[in-house]
């Protein structure tokens, strides 16, 4: 066990000093980090064999969580690593061996200025309740982004928040606020009963680390209609396939009264993209939809196909538009078109920007 914990030691201290954001480790190859978006193989460590790769994950899990592994043949788990970083990891087995995916989560918290992030989104942490989305694909940077509103609450407001995450990724230490983290299947047998504990919590604010099925969708609509402020991600692309994609996943019985209850509950759903910057690392593109009067009754009346639209010429309500986010970052040189185009939703409309 001393072999591979001195071997992740090594490997990880190379995932920091390159900045790295993913690391990834398979039978038969060498260690693989994602640098910038790009995948780069060390070739100066060793092949691992399949004995080896059982064994750096032994050292991330305990006893208990590598035997549910075993059983399940996948998990999702966090690893701290002394005081430096963290990591989200997903173990699971291919071609009879086992492969981890490792997403390095830094220990400081970003602000959204140093994001990158428009101040608009400040707005959302003033709140007294509403339901706020942070959508896009997977490795987008949602996570870092609503750690970002969280820490901004924590240090201005003086409010419960509870965190319901699997596994915990950002880690906080309670400022103005209190904090308290919950890890499902550490401290909680699943979203659904943390969330449905949480109103006995005296909470004010509730970050869900993702939306997973009707039944915690609609304990968290229910939250942030009952005077509490929710954020949360879906893996989404747009605000329109966001309320879309929320509303389908109820019986048809159902959708009618969840469709109300997000017309008037939603705050707003910011969809973002991370884009290689000239320069090197990354910058993020978004769209922010702001639910005004006209977008809740798009909803209630079941157009959410024009809410794209209104998106594009909301800016006087603080709507902004991905096209628009692009075209501005290709007029800047921080990006190439090239690499807007294959980002852009729309790169006909887009094209017409630039």
């Amino acid at each position: 066990m001393a072999e591979y914990a001195s071997e992740l030691e090594t490997v990880i201290e190379t995932v920091i000093k390159e900045g790295a954001s993913d690391l990834h480790i398979m039978a038969g190859a060498n260690p693989i980090i994602r640098v910038s978006g790009s995948l780069i193989p060390l070739m100066h460590h060793k092949k691992y064999t399949p004995d080896d790769t059982l064994g750096l994950l032994s050292v991330m899990l305990s006893p208990e969580r590598k035997k549910t592994f075993l059983e399940t043949q996948e998990i999702d788990f966090s690893y701290p690593y002394k005081d430096k970083v963290r990591f989200r990891g997903n173990a699971f087995f291919q071609q009879g061996t086992v492969s981890i995916a490792l997403r390095l989560i830094p220990r400081d918290i970003k602000t959204l200025a140093e994001l990158n992030l428009p101040p608009i989104l400040e707005t959302f942490c003033q709140m007294q309740q509403g339901f706020f989305l942070v959508v896009g694909p997977v490795g987008q940077g949602k996570s870092t982004t609503l750690a970002a509103m969280i820490e901004l609450i924590n240090q201005t407001r003086t409010e419960h928040i509870v965190t319901i995450e699997d596994p915990i990724e950002y880690t906080f230490e309670s400022k103005n606020s209190v904090i308290n983290q919950r890890e499902v299947r550490v401290d909680t047998q699943s979203f659904q009963n943390a969330l449905l504990s949480a109103f006995r919590e005296d909470i004010n604010v509730l970050m869900v680390g993702e939306m997973r099925g009707p039944e915690t969708m609609s304990a968290a609509v229910t939250a942030a209609e009952t005077g509490h402020l929710v954020f949360s991600t879906l893996h989404t692309n747009n605000a329109a396939q966001t309320i879309d994609r929320i509303i389908d996943t109820f019986p048809s019985n159902q959708q009618d009264q969840i469709r109300i209850q997000l017309a008037s509950s939603l705050a707003g759903i910011f969809s973002q993209r991370l884009i290689p910057r000239i320069s090197g690392g990354q910058v993020p593109a978004y769209e922010l939809l702001v639910n005004n009067d006209a977008v809740a009754n798009l909803i209630r009346e079941k157009r959410t196909h024009e809410i794209n639209a209104v998106v594009e010429t909301g800016s006087e309500s603080g709507m902004i538009d991905m096209n628009r986010s692009l075209a501005e970052l290709v007029r800047r040189g921080e990006i190439t078109p090239e690499n807007a185009i294959a980002r852009s939703l729309n790169p006909k409309t887009f094209m017409r920007m630039v």
